[in-house]
């Protein structure tokens, strides 16, 4: 058969229902013979909105998601998405088309080194040469992406590869010699972990992604209930744990809860599952949980000890090695009263520090009022996409997430533009579910053309614009650090997002009384179609509480 058709045949016999892209010059082989394949293909708007819509599909879904791109510049503007499913361990197979072989290295039309650009940003990556390596190595990008530590993986296909005739047949044994991700963790160490956990006074569990990777949110409840152990979550760990349980702190980090971080400041062990210590949680990190021994579980060996020492490390799966320590914690026999006073300082902390905002005597809208007021008419049950700014951060803190795959936000790169774009492959892979995007005025504009492609697609998405009219997180930190010197963030309302949502042939409404917000937020998630719904915010409202920029956890300000 044509290369091109074994390609089509590799994707069905991963699994793969839907793909999004955009056809170019050296993918058209490929776009033919998806034009007989029995496999949906989302046309986007622009490439980048390809990539974070197969993000969001791969987020939601558990899936892995595919993204099409052509040479050139629709290889380069895959970058950011690229690097985006890179930070946040997002399985994504990019398949790129290339200038013919014979032109390669000539600076041809539309030629682009895309393996040294991408090789930074990728778990792997791979340029074929001969049309007989393609069944092999397309099904070898989808066992990496979606193996071990989940991440993106290109291959670039050269477009007189895909033209060429080739015997095919499934190809079902990867063997990998150079990849084997340990998965089990070490047993001698699961014992040493769960021995800390029995003699911990003041224990706190940190949780990060890579539980949702794993698949293990049931096995990391297990371990808590077990233990009645206070446990927090990182921003794209959010949904790993059950947020209204009672053994739940809250999100730590920069705009955590006070709860969070002032338990993690004082814990004398701290377990991190699936979590990598990032600078947002740390704060200042030669400051960071002065008197706590880490007990770090992670499948990427590269994470445990790279910014804060293990002192019992264990390289594995958290679904695999969650039950282990729980099975082993309760062989001990601990009692959980050696934690009441621990227990009582923490809710000392919850009385005296909750999450809270100075709501207007007026009409006028705080956003943390807009946040309660969408998770009361989605009743909390939705899937809630984001962008990046002050939107996500009061998402984070105001939207409560019971179940894991409900929360997609680029957290790592923080990449505004992702949230539409993610909403929209969230939708694909997920149709029967209720999938809504909160953006800022400023990220909803830098991916809005995929409106139309949602429009076109049918892809049911509610988008809701929390509408200040600035860049607000860089505000905020100009007002803060900056002498409120506003340089370049005043965004002047523009533009009526109304009118380019029925441009772009969705439905667009501005909702702007406090009274009636939450009615007509139902009212617009019950309208057929894709609604796009303005809602004009306080201007100068600021994300609290907040550790200052290189500052200690126990120095939150706000």
């Amino acid at each position: 058969m044509r290369a091109v058709d074994a390609i089509v045949e590799c994707l069905k016999a991963e699994g793969v229902e839907v793909v999004f892209g955009l056809p170019g010059g050296a993918n058209i082989p490929t776009y033919d013979a998806l034009y007989d394949a029995d496999i949906r293909h989302v046309l986007v708007r622009h490439e980048a909105g390809g990539g974070h819509a197969a993000e969001g599909y791969a987020k939601a879904t558990g899936k892995v998601g595919v993204c099409l791109a052509t040479s050139g510049p629709g290889a380069t503007n895959i970058v950011t998405p690229i690097q985006d499913a890179m930070m946040d361990s997002v399985p994504v197979v990019f398949i790129t088309g290339q200038v013919r072989t014979d032109l390669l290295g000539t600076d041809g039309f539309q030629e682009a080194d895309v393996m040294g650009i991408t090789m930074p940003a990728v778990k792997h990556s791979v340029m074929l040469r001969h049309p007989l390596e393609i069944p092999r190595a397309l099904h070898e990008a989808f066992y990496i992406a979606r193996t071990g530590r989940p991440g993106p993986v290109v291959v670039d296909i050269p477009m007189d590869l895909t033209r060429a005739d080739i015997p095919y047949e499934p190809v079902e044994d990867i063997h990998l010699p150079g990849y084997q991700p340990t998965t089990e963790g070490n047993a001698k160490q699961i014992r040493q972990a769960a021995k800390a956990l029995a003699a911990a006074v003041r224990p706190v569990l940190y949780t990060g992604g890579g539980v949702i990777s794993a698949g293990a949110s049931d096995e990391l409840r297990e371990l808590v209930e077990a233990g009645g152990f206070p446990l927090t979550c990182t921003l794209n760990g959010l949904g790993s744990f059950p947020a209204p349980h009672p053994l739940w702190l809250g999100m730590l980090g920069m705009h955590g809860t006070r709860t969070a971080n002032y338990a993690m400041d004082e814990a004398d062990l701290i377990v991190a599952i699936g979590a990598r210590f990032d600078d947002r949680v740390t704060g200042k990190l030669s400051e960071f949980a002065p008197r706590a021994k880490f007990v770090h579980i992670d499948v990427d060996p590269a994470e445990i000890g790279k910014n804060v020492p293990a002192h019992i490390p264990i390289v594995g799966d958290a679904r695999n090695v969650l039950p282990r320590l729980t099975e082993e914690y309760r062989a001990l026999g601990a009692e959980q009263a050696r934690l009441e006073s621990w227990w009582q300082r923490i809710h000392a902390w919850q009385e005296r520090h909750p999450l809270r905002y100075d709501d207007t005597t007026d009409d006028e809208i705080r956003p943390q009022f807009m946040i309660e007021s969408l998770y009361r008419a989605t009743d909390g049950d939705a899937i809630v996409s984001v962008d990046v700014g002050q939107h996500q951060m009061w998402a984070a803190q105001y939207y409560h997430f019971r179940r894991p795959r409900k929360w997609l936000s680029s957290s790592g790169l923080g990449t505004m533009g992702f949230g539409l774009p993610a909403a929209m492959g969230a939708k694909a892979g997920m149709p029967g579910e209720q999938v809504v995007c909160i953006t800022g005025d400023g990220s909803i504009q830098m991916n809005i053309q995929e409106l139309a492609t949602c429009a076109q697609e049918g892809i049911d998405v509610k988008v809701f614009i929390m509408n200040n009219g600035y860049l607000g997180m860089v505000r905020q930190w100009q007002e803060l650090f900056w002498d409120r010197r506003y340089s370049a963030v005043d965004l002047g309302r523009w533009p009526d997002f109304v009118k380019v949502a029925e441009g772009m042939g969705a439905t667009g409404v501005r909702l702007s009384s406090k009274v009636t917000l939450e009615a007509d937020m139902r009212e617009a998630l019950e309208t057929p179609g894709v609604v796009v719904v303005d809602v004009p915010v306080t201007a100068e409202e600021n994300v609290y509480p907040m550790i200052v920029p290189g500052g200690a956890a126990r120095e939150m300000e706000g």
